[in-house]
């Protein structure tokens, strides 16, 4: 399978003139495919093949006195600008057909010269290279400090070179693993092993043996300083010297919730898939649970970065990862003989189950039934498909209650 290795770019001044040299013209020429293609549409004309394009914007258009800086930069940059309009518009017709799963996306608009990330991608024919002293050297670019957190394992095929909101610099390395590799890089968890798990707030995670994981609230705890930073940004003159540092310093307090957040999300997916050969999650409704009165607890959870970091870790260590559906009735059911009970507002923290007279907290109940229904298979589907259908006769009520239970006690933002 292919991944991704980022590592910090520590670029000189020179280097970065360069970068933001070649950032400028990708976006131009992007900007130019874009133009050419809505003025076909608008003149009821053919749209133009990726090779006239390659030719008009980005050969010819070097010979002109306007655009002769492209030459200025490595070909393939253009190159791969032209292939991320292209794939742009492929994914926008596809969207239109409706052969493409997802929100439905709109058509590609013009890049502005006041985005703040900005990406150019170098492939193998780039012949850019990892030097002996460990640089990154890249064409008409130069020879770029890396901070080098760990090894490759393989040969990179492509390599993206991205400048982030904050100003730091970064790339980004596509990696073919080798399965057999992979297969062996952790060790072999117990074939009974498995672990079934409720997402909430009060409580990040909740495993079916009853441990509970704290929600660490990246950006509950980081809000304050936020609030100070976007205030001081407030108060600057638009297109001051001081206004940018004042961005650059919100960007980089927002960096720092994020990756703290990313961190947290690959340690403990690490620690779940080292320790249990088959995983089980409830699918929650990530982006109709964010409608809610607790949006911005729901985004500061990150529960779909953790739930998909555990589907392809599982998928690259050879373990098994499953999603029970959304209507599934985990939290009312009963763990221990299997009763359904009636709903459970979201307050009630424990209930006794009236068939067997067992005692359960709501989470790790929870979490048993995920785990339960995991070992069945019986409300399994792979992941990628569509959610399965509600139960018959289900009512909207009903099946708001269901999906948001795993939810725990709304508390003041």
């Amino acid at each position: 399978m292919q991944l991704r290795y980022g590592f910090r770019l520590y670029p000189d001044a020179a280097q970065q003139t360069a970068l933001a040299r070649a950032f400028g013209c990708a976006r131009v020429v992007f900007n130019d495919a874009v133009r050419a293609r809505e003025d076909a549409r608008k003149a009821q004309q053919p749209l133009p093949t990726a090779g006239q394009l390659s030719r008009k914007l980005i050969t010819e258009a070097k010979q002109t006195a306007g655009r002769s800086w492209l030459g200025e930069v490595s070909a393939v940059v253009l190159q791969q600008s032209l292939r991320d309009a292209e794939a742009a518009y492929r994914n926008f017709f596809a969207s239109l057909k409706g052969t493409r799963k997802g929100p439905r996306l709109g058509a590609p608009r013009y890049k502005s010269r006041k985005d703040h990330r900005q990406s150019i991608r170098f492939t193998a024919n780039a012949r850019w290279k990892i030097t002996d002293s460990g640089r990154l050297d890249l064409p008409k670019i130069g020879a770029v400090k890396v901070k080098w957190s760990r090894s490759l394992p393989a040969v990179p095929s492509s390599v993206t070179v991205i400048k982030d909101p904050a100003g730091r610099y970064f790339a980004s390395f596509v990696i073919e693993t080798d399965p057999a590799a992979d297969a062996t890089a952790l060790p072999d968890a117990s074939p009974d092993s498995s672990v079934g798990i409720d997402l909430g707030l009060t409580h990040f995670a909740v495993l079916d043996d009853g441990t509970k994981i704290d929600s660490p609230r990246f950006l509950r705890r980081a809000e304050k300083k936020l609030k100070k930073a976007q205030r001081e940004l407030s108060r600057k003159q638009k297109g001051s010297k001081n206004r940018e540092k004042a961005r650059l310093k919100v960007a980089r307090a927002h960096a720092a919730v994020a990756d703290a957040r990313k961190e947290f999300c690959h340690q403990l997916s690490t620690r779940i898939i080292r320790e249990n050969q088959t995983v089980a999650v409830e699918n929650l409704s990530v982006a109709g649970l964010a409608r809610t009165q607790v949006a911005k607890s729901v985004h500061d959870a990150g529960w779909s970065m953790f739930v998909n970091m555990l589907e392809y870790k599982a998928k690259r260590y050879g373990r098994t990862f499953v999603q029970i559906g959304r209507f599934e009735p985990t939290t009312r059911t009963c763990s221990a003989c299997g009763h359904l009970d009636t709903p459970k507002p979201l307050h009630v923290r424990e209930w006794d189950c009236p068939a067997c007279g067992a005692q359960h907290d709501r989470d790790i109940n929870a979490a048993k039934n995920v785990k339960a229904a995991g070992q069945r298979g019986s409300s399994l589907w792979s992941t990628g498909k569509t959610n399965p259908p509600a139960p018959p006769g289900a009512r909207h009520g009903v099946k708001k209650q269901e999906a948001t239970e795993s939810l725990t006690d709304r508390r003041a933002a």
